[in-house]
């Protein structure tokens, strides 16, 4: 009797499971099934839940146009550029107020968690003047700089249980071995938190990948523009090509699609694991 109560129960929660997973990817699966449809089929009386008239049409009006390709290629940049700067400079930050005491720490804890609440809008004026005095404006690091300062203390918050959580003979023996303090850094302690430091990769390359706001406001030029602010492309006085549109929204999201197919078993464990109190 009790297995089966403990069998309809699974089964009752698998078949929720399963109508809020079709919820949430159909619009997905509505996004991508537009794209390989005809004009004739997107603007039709008749609604279709399937492309009728296959095509890769749509597609290659994308993969084919320098300005996507190029947008595409700024969106790259973004995205690798606040990856490494996160890495490099939040990596290290979590390692030292993880391991060592450092003093007000909490109020850095803080500082970093507000920092994570206030909106883009209001740090753009600051950052534009910043940047127009030392001469990033226009450049392909202005964007991904603005980007990584909001990726940063997410990293720092994120990656801090992580070290506090490793045991402190594994530094111990890190430096009998003739370790010095940067070896055991990379050696040692890098390896024992890689899910998390895989989580900060993610989610700083999604950052830099979704990017509008900042690459919009400190690259001004249509040359340095992410694929995020060309979509308006196929709006035009004479209309819409939703085809199109939806065509470059699947490439767009794509990438993201991917990345957490891939990596979301580090990606729960990184976020599960930044959300313990310690």
């Amino acid at each position: 009797m009790f297995k089966t109560r403990v069998g309809k129960k699974e089964f009752f929660n698998s078949v929720i499971a399963i109508i809020i997973a079709i919820i949430f990817l159909f619009p997905i699966y509505w996004l991508a099934q537009i794209s390989f449809k005809s004009d004739a089929e997107t603007f039709g009386k008749v609604l279709t839940y399937f492309p009728h008239e296959f095509t890769f049409d749509p597609w290659l009006v994308n993969l084919t146009d320098a300005t996507f390709l190029l947008s595409l290629r700024n969106s790259f940049i973004n995205a690798a550029c606040t990856m490494l700067i996160t890495l490099v400079l939040g990596v290290p930050a979590a390692y030292g107020m993880g391991r060592y005491k450092v003093p007000g720490s909490n109020v850095f804890l803080l500082t970093f968690l507000v920092s994570q609440m206030l909106p883009a809008s209001l740090t753009l004026t600051p950052m534009y003047l910043i940047f127009n005095k030392i001469g990033l404006l226009g450049s392909h690091i202005a964007a991904p700089v603005a980007i990584a300062a909001t990726s940063i203390p997410f990293a720092i918050v994120t990656l801090r249980p992580y070290f506090k959580s490793v045991p402190v003979a594994l530094d111990e023996a890190a430096r009998l071995d003739g370790c010095n303090s940067l070896r055991a850094f990379i050696s040692v302690m890098i390896p024992a938190v890689k899910t998390g430091i895989i989580t900060i990769i993610v989610i700083s390359f999604l950052n830099g990948w979704n990017d509008l706001v900042f690459s919009m406001t400190f690259n001004v030029g249509a040359e340095m523009r992410p694929l995020t602010a060309n979509i308006y492309k196929f709006q035009n006085a004479y209309g819409t090509k939703w085809n199109c549109i939806m065509a470059y929204g699947t490439i767009l999201v794509i990438p993201v699609i991917l990345l957490f197919i891939f990596l979301q078993k580090y990606i729960i464990g990184g976020l599960t694991a930044g959300a313990v109190k310690d």
